[in-house]
């Protein structure tokens, strides 16, 4: 596989790519809630699959999947995000397992492939900024082997951490936004606005159901804080590392796994019988 050269048009995201692994990848916050998906990426993405990723940002997961002998396509609406996802890559050598494509999420159908991916990935919310899942869902179905596997971690309507930190601000807006049925407008870098939902993990296979199956939930930072309360967590390094043994022991546990940041599920796309 060989990177391609990223194409030129303007992105939401775009202000704040050259940003991004500074004010969340290197975070203490974003790298705790990066470990805990790749401990179930590891479970499901294996040394040869070709994997569909949607939304990758700046390239971080898709080269420690392709350290992993995982060969990837890597997609994002952002030309600039994909600048930066080509440096990293050429700069840690993994041009031949690592391809990049601009391309939006609802635009999956377009995409020319040889032949049906192992699997999918999309993380931090990339889907959530959609603004029709059902394009998207159809379009993962359509690029995916029959059981292959999508893995999705999106944000969901109840972060626990979120409501209790914006009541005490003063701010009962901002602390039930994600509830908010139409999604809220959400500022990036100061200089452009996006869309932003917040599906239920029933919502979600629902709008899958009729391709996929739904293998397996996990909360990830459900004591662990959103990334914007990394002053906090670097004022309380001991709490923060319980907060992390509490997400890897009990995020996958019923109730609790709804409330924190991000909700990770594993879909399955069905069998050729099922489908048929």
């Amino acid at each position: 596989m060989s990177v391609t050269q990223p194409q030129i048009f303007p992105a939401p995201f775009d202000p704040v790519a050259r940003s991004y692994d500074q004010v969340f990848t290197s975070s203490l916050i974003g790298q705790a809630q990066r470990v805990a998906v790749w401990k179930e990426v590891r479970k499901v993405f294996h040394p040869g699959d070709r994997v569909l990723e949607i939304g990758c940002g700046t390239g971080v997961d898709a080269c420690y999947l392709a350290e992993r002998g995982v060969e990837i396509l890597a997609c994002d609406p952002s030309s600039q995000m994909i600048g930066v996802a080509v440096a990293r890559i050429r700069q840690r050598g993994l041009q031949a397992r690592v391809r990049t494509r601009v391309l939006r999420a609802e635009d999956l159908s377009t995409l020319r492939a040889d032949k049906p991916f192992d699997g999918a990935f999309s993380n931090f919310g990339a889907l959530n900024c959609v603004q029709d899942l059902q394009a998207v869902a159809r379009g993962i179905a359509g690029k995916l082997r029959p059981g292959g596997i999508a893995l999705l971690c999106w944000m969901g309507p109840c972060c626990l951490w979120e409501m209790l930190f914006y009541l005490t601000q003063g701010s009962p807006n901002k602390a039930f936004r994600r509830l908010h049925p139409a999604g809220v407008d959400a500022q990036i870098g100061g200089q452009t606005s996006v869309l932003v939902r917040y599906p239920s993990v029933r919502s979600l296979a629902h709008t899958f159901g009729s391709e996929f199956f739904v293998k397996s939930v996990r909360g990830v930072g459900i004591a662990v804080p959103p990334s914007y309360l990394e002053l906090w967590a670097r004022r309380h390094p001991r709490v923060m590392g319980l907060c992390d043994r509490f997400d890897s022991r009990f995020g996958h546990w019923p109730g609790i796994r709804s409330i924190g940041d991000h909700v990770l599920v594993t879909l399955q796309r069905n069998p050729v019988e099922s489908v048929r």
